[in-house]
């Protein structure tokens, strides 16, 4: 269980829980988000709010920074991006499948001091964080982005579980998946977050940080609008649908809704690129970045939330479940009591 508050966790706050099919509720008036409304501006660091039902915005707020059409830092939350990327590459035929070893797409990439076991790593495990490699996450952060070969450095970690085991959260397995999109499509992972998937949406995606290598930074440093962020929240909401148009595989989105492992960390569970949880009754697939760069999607009450957050501010116990619990005791009494 993780408990957002105790007061959260006792008003049914996010659970480790069998998902619950409750019927989709009416729109509520906007005064009953006033409490939300309220309890957001008070959340530390909050900059931005879009709470949206069946793809219209009921709730729009800026409370520092830029408008809701400027660019910010979604951190983490980019994963989640790279992992639709990876779902697009399969549909298109430049990835075989889930299954597919990355080492032969990587290849001298590889050091040669890397485990044996590397070579048994597939597209599938890299994106359930389920690598086995020693995460670059936390303590070993600050060596890997210093290194002069971030994919390198990665590859060679310590081997502390076998592919496929343990769910290990490491920013350096989402960077692998980088390299392996940009290697298999012989295309920057820019232009291919902003061909299979943000034009499509109507939206553009500006440069962000690079590796020494030339490498797009994996699952950090990418940059986004609240509003971008919303509409590819409502995209994956609609099955991967955009105005008519199929963008990112329906069933690769189903597949990426199943949990495959568990964050000893958090608590919470993980599937492919999507954190999964349950909410007042509601199963909740979200977007997770450092800060409080957050992305949920409910889709038995037909919302997607977004919120967004100062980036760049020291790491505090209990960041994200600020954000949590604004969503669970700030916005969905709305939606599920007394409508």
């Amino acid at each position: 269980m993780i408990q957002t508050t105790r007061r959260a966790a006792l008003a049914g706050g996010f659970l480790l829980m069998a998902p619950a099919t409750l019927r989709a509720q009416p729109r509520p008036p906007a005064g009953r988000l006033a409490a939300g409304l309220e309890r957001a501006a008070e959340t530390p660091g909050l900059r931005s709010l879009i709470v949206a039902q069946h793809g219209t915005p009921v709730l729009e707020r800026v409370f520092r920074g830029g408008g809701l059409d400027r660019p910010t830092n979604i951190k983490s939350a980019s994963k989640t991006i790279l992992a639709m990327l990876a779902g697009i590459a399969i549909e298109r035929g430049v990835l075989e499948g889930l299954d597919q070893p990355v080492a032969p797409i990587l290849a001298s990439r590889i050091p040669r001091e890397a485990d044996p076991a590397v070579r048994r790593i597939t597209l599938g495990h890299l994106l359930s964080m389920q690598a086995g490699l020693e995460p670059t996450s936390g303590a070993n952060y600050g060596r890997w982005v210093s290194s002069r070969d971030w994919v390198g450095f990665a590859l060679g970690r310590p081997m502390v579980d076998e592919p496929g085991g343990r769910m290990l959260y490491s920013t350096g397995t989402s960077h692998i998946l980088s390299a392996v999109l940009a290697r298999a499509s012989r295309r920057s992972v820019r232009d291919l977050a902003q061909d299979w998937l943000f034009r499509p949406l109507g939206h553009n995606v500006p440069e962000w940080t690079r590796d020494p290598q030339g490498l797009h930074f994996g699952g950090n440093e990418m940059a986004l609008s609240p509003q971008a962020l919303l509409d590819f929240g409502e995209c994956c909401r609609n099955g991967g649908r955009h105005a008519g148009r199929q963008v990112i595989p329906e069933g690769f989105l189903r597949q990426a809704w199943v949990p495959r492992g568990q964050s000893a960390w958090s608590g919470q569970r993980y599937g492919l690129g999507w954190w999964i949880a349950e909410a007042r009754g509601q199963t909740v697939f979200f977007a997770w970045g450092y800060g409080g760069q957050m992305l949920y999607l409910l889709p038995a009450l037909g919302l997607t939330v977004v919120m967004t957050s100062d980036a760049d501010v020291p790491r505090v116990r209990g960041q994200v479940q600020t954000r949590h619990a604004l969503l669970v005791e700030g916005i969905l009494p709305a939606f599920t009591e007394g409508a």
